[in-house]
């Protein structure tokens, strides 16, 4: 018996070629900025597919926030590493995130 639903990544694949559009009229700058939003849809597509959302759409935007997410956190913890002083010389002032 086959599959009575398609599955995520071919749902997923249908979606972004919906979506496509919508990048096409972007300007220019922002063209790549927008395939790189996709691409984080394709990478955590397995998480996403796994987690049986009932709409494509639902699971693109998680997928989207979640690497939004990451890269915060990850862009904090760089900052937190550059405001730890190497040694008891004068630093810069620090730069604080966490508000």
């Amino acid at each position: 018996m086959g599959r009575t639903i398609p599955s995520y990544r071919i749902s997923l694949m249908e979606e972004l070629k919906r979506w496509k559009r919508f990048q096409e009229v972007l300007r220019i700058d922002e063209r790549a900025i927008f395939q790189d939003m996709m691409d984080e849809c394709n990478r955590h597509a397995s998480a996403a597919g796994a987690a049986c959302f009932p709409s494509i759409a639902d699971a693109m935007f998680l997928t989207i926030l979640f690497a939004h997410h990451k890269a915060l956190k990850e862009l904090q913890e760089k900052i937190k590493q550059l405001n730890q002083p190497a040694d008891k010389a004068v630093m810069p002032e620090r730069v604080d995130l966490e508000q």
